[in-house]
């Protein structure tokens, strides 16, 4: 048991008798003002401009110490700031194009019911190419009083012959602004050429529970040192850094492709990368240098994980030399079912300066894996064999294959562009034996030297592994580029369905399955609105005086109900509380507003044999999830 000095001990049973007579308040219990409870959130803070000034003035008298904390105080300013007032972009469909699945024919009625809203989107095949599980990413947008959680809610349904069929499908980037939530919606679509598919987005179920669609994609390890496969490679990301250190090709032999020794000193991976060597070639400076990741964001998902890091690259000798000169953002996309993955990179001048060199994609394999290198033209023909020299600095994909072992990896170069900067070089021969130490490539794309300020280097690049042979690998990898620089066409709809089924041409049809599972439209043999009430008696006592619970804080993510058992999935605020049995099974509280724990709350509830509490830390909890009323307790405002 916690023990709390005497004064404590002996003034708790008070406190309860009064909190139950309210007849103390509790912001007399602690001394506090009566204002207190008034206080907004930016007065319960201090501003980046205040945090500004105070590290000037410990800058100015030499307070390192106090400077390196105000560092990090105002690091945690810029997040929280970005997390609530970031723009979400702007949405395939606004807020207010919806309609009720009332309006909808019975037969669809019926197969969805349990959910209110719905929107149309259209998806149409335009290259006359056949597609097979092409990822499809949306913005959306929806009011903000329709729904709970988009994490929870959202459901995909594609029309086919009349019937409305589910497609599994991710939520990620949840935010809300004012009076709308936004969220990306990502699908893995089939396509037959020239067609038009129309998908219809329910939500708006307050029973709905997080869905769980079978994958062959599985992402394991914390924060950004992650190892992420599917059924055709695995990838292992950097403890250290979050690049790509080795490749598992998972076919009948498993080759592993990776980067032995120490390189230049660092640890050692296939990705090296993105860098630029300073003025007068004194040093290169690299992201593989980091001796942690600066920033990153991750999304965990069955569909795809994204791993996205940025930061200035690090000297040989950092701190030492730490230029603010060229930001680097780099982001790697795996997705289900797919033997490829997608590399976004970003180099973005923060002011002039002078790269004598710059690198933005070199691969690097030990060993003799390979017998032969390949390499795309201008018009999406790959080539076996030598670049020749007139094509050096035209090259659009590059890498290798064994005769063989018919292992092979292969990047597509989809986009290589610049502004501020003359034409980029599309350089990157390949190279099957450097030095002995195996295969790699290098691309300079730097066409001049002087870099101004603004300058942006940008690229997308897709890493393919294949069984090849010398018949049938060009054509299905030149395929699979055709397809991925022309994407299916994503727009709005508004396809009217009559609700008589004899005034469509494809009459409307009752599907064998409901989208809804068990307990998702209100059969809940539990009701699942009174377990939510109850989560509502549970507070958050470290927030003393805020009188705030678990629910009004959003780090419920999820509850569902399994006979007499009720699941209840908890997130809890920051690294800093990893414990979630603190509102699982309760603990000594020390105010009027005295928590009960969740397990003995839900326990009172007529029918509950049995409560299950999970921890979950994806998504990461940030203040979006925060409701309306928490919002209101908190004194955050809602002017963003």
């Amino acid at each position: 048991m916690k023990s709390y000095p005497m004064s404590y001990r002996v003034l708790l049973p008070i406190l309860t008798v009064a909190a139950a007579l309210n007849i103390c308040r509790p912001a007399i219990v602690f001394g506090q003002p009566p204002s207190a409870a008034t206080l907004t959130a930016d007065e319960r803070t201090d501003s980046f401009e205040t945090k500004m000034r105070l590290l000037q003035a410990a800058w100015d008298r030499k307070d390192y110490d106090l400077a390196r904390s105000l560092t990090h105080s105002l690091r945690d300013s810029v997040i929280q700031t970005q997390v609530e007032e970031k723009p979400p972009g702007t949405p395939l469909l606004p807020a207010s194009q919806f309609h009720t699945v009332d309006t909808l024919p019975v037969e669809w009625q019926h197969w969805a019911q349990g959910w209110k809203y719905f929107k149309q989107i259209a998806v149409t095949e335009t290259a006359g190419e056949p597609r097979t599980s092409e990822p499809v990413e949306v913005l959306l947008s929806f009011p903000k009083d329709q729904v709970n959680s988009l994490a929870r809610e959202v459901r995909l349904a594609r029309l086919e012959a009349g019937r409305l069929i589910e497609v599994p499908s991710q939520i990620f980037g949840e935010v809300r602004r004012s009076n709308e939530r936004f969220c990306h919606l990502l699908w893995m679509a089939d396509s037959l050429p020239r067609q038009k598919q129309v998908f219809f987005v329910f939500y708006g179920n307050p029973d709905a529970e997080l869905p769980r669609y079978p994958s062959d994609l599985a992402t394991t390890g914390e924060g950004f040192g992650l190892d992420i496969s599917n059924a055709f490679f695995k990838a292992s990301l950097s403890r250290q850094t979050g690049q790509l250190e080795r490749l598992t090709l998972l076919r009948e032999h498993g080759l592993e492709l990776f980067s032995g020794g120490e390189g230049h000193g660092e640890a050692p991976g296939i990705d090296w990368a993105h860098d630029y060597v300073d003025t007068g070639s004194f040093q290169k400076l690299r992201i593989s240098l980091w001796d942690t990741c600066p920033d990153f964001e991750v999304v965990r998902g069955p569909l795809c994980t994204i791993v996205r890091r940025w930061g200035f690259p690090h000297s040989p000798v950092h701190p030492v030399y730490s230029p603010a000169r060229l930001k680097i953002d780099v982001e790697y996309r795996f997705y289900t079912g797919l033997p490829w993955f997608l590399k976004h990179g970003t180099m973005t001048a923060v002011q002039d300066f002078r790269a004598e060199a710059m690198r933005d994609d070199e691969w690097v394999f030990s060993g003799q894996s390979f017998t032969d290198s390949v390499w795309m033209d201008q018009h999406g023909k790959l080539q076996i064999g030598n670049v020749p020299a007139d094509q050096q600095e035209n090259i659009h994909g590059v890498g290798f294959f064994h005769r063989d072992s018919k292992d092979s990896f292969v990047s597509l170069f989809l986009e290589h562009s610049a502004t501020g900067l003359p034409e980029l070089k599309h350089t990157g021969a390949p190279t099957l034996f450097y030095r002995w130490h195996g295969a790699l490539w290098s691309r300079y794309p730097l066409p001049v030297k002087d870099v101004p300020a603004n300058a942006s280097l940008r690229q997308t690049n897709a890493y393919i592994s294949i069984p090849f042979t010398l018949a049938d690998g060009p054509p299905v990898i030149e395929k699979m580029r055709r397809c991925m620089m022309s994407p299916l066409l994503i727009a709005a709809t508004e396809e009217k369905f009559s609700r008589s089924s004899d005034q469509v041409a494809n009459p409307p049809k009752r599907s064998p399955q409901q989208l809804a599972r068990d307990g998702e439209s209100g059969d809940s043999p539990i009701p699942k609105q009174e377990i939510w009430n109850a989560l509502r008696d549970c507070k958050d006592a470290q927030l003393y005086t805020a009188d705030i619970n678990v629910v009004e804080l959003g780090l419920v993510d999820d509850v569902r109900v399994r006979g007499d058992v009720v699941t209840v999935v908890i997130s809890m605020p920051h690294r800093g509380r990893t414990r979630t049995g603190y509102f699982v099974n309760g603990s000594i509280s020390v105010h009027p507003t005295l928590s009960v724990p969740i397990r003995e709350r839900l326990m009172q509830i007529p029918g509950v044999r049995q409560v299950v509490a999970e921890q979950s830390w994806y998504p990461e909890w940030n203040s979006n999830r925060i409701t309306d009323d928490g919002r209101t307790r908190l004194g955050l405002n809602d002017d963003h």
